[in-house]
């Protein structure tokens, strides 16, 4: 199948030096607000990638939960896959991508586990039948048919009938603490807008525009 005639030419909002702020974080939390009033569903929808043991990469999509100035940060199962590739190796790779603007950020940087307390907050503001799906997935574990999972989450749900949800020792968040950022602000006939802040050993970030 021969996809090369969809195109469009993207019109977004021009993206200068001087429209920056000099922490990208900052930067972020204004390009996110856009978004949140702008994209109709999960904005903060985030692919994130990882390499296995073999440098094999893998992408999937999660969804980002918080972020501030140390870092942008989403849960999983600690047995997932992704899980298992960021403790044997934290680097990693994050990409929002929202069409309507015609924006993308690109992130790269380490992943850490964040404390129980942390991720026990989070836990517990979560819907009950997210609670139990937590307890329930044994991430990316083959299954055989989809009744597992539904006997099983009923076993859960019976089980915690009338208590509070305990927080599952193996599920848990993870902080992406970024190293690089950039900004890409699509731009008629290709010619993007893209421009990317690199952490200095002082922690200050310097920014440079890159060709599109």
């Amino acid at each position: 199948m021969n996809v090369s005639g969809l195109r469009r030419s993207a019109t977004g909002f021009v993206l200068d030096r001087e429209d920056l702020a000099d922490d990208p974080i900052v930067q972020f939390e204004d390009w996110f607000r856009h978004a949140c009033e702008t994209v109709p569903m999960d904005p903060n929808a985030v692919s994130i990638s990882t390499v296995d043991s073999q440098n094999r990469p893998s992408s999937r999509t999660v969804l980002l939960k918080y972020f501030d100035e140390d870092g942008f940060v989403f849960f999983t199962n600690f047995e997932s896959k992704k899980a298992m590739h960021i403790e044997a190796n934290p680097n990693v790779a994050m990409l929002f991508f929202w069409s309507g603007a015609a924006r993308q950020v690109k992130i790269r940087g380490k992943a850490e586990r964040i404390p129980t307390k942390e991720t026990l907050k989070y836990f517990m503001s979560r819907p009950r039948g997210s609670q139990i799906g937590a307890w329930v997935s044994a991430q990316s574990s083959v299954i055989t048919s989809r009744s597992l999972l539904e006997t099983k989450f009923q076993e859960m749900k019976a089980k915690f009938r009338n208590k509070e949800i305990p927080l599952p020792s193996f599920w848990g968040g993870y902080r992406v603490v970024p190293e690089e950022v950039e900004f890409w602000q699509g731009r008629r006939n290709r010619l993007h807008d893209r421009f990317e802040y690199t952490k200095q050993d002082d922690g200050s970030w310097t920014i440079e525009r890159l060709a599109p």
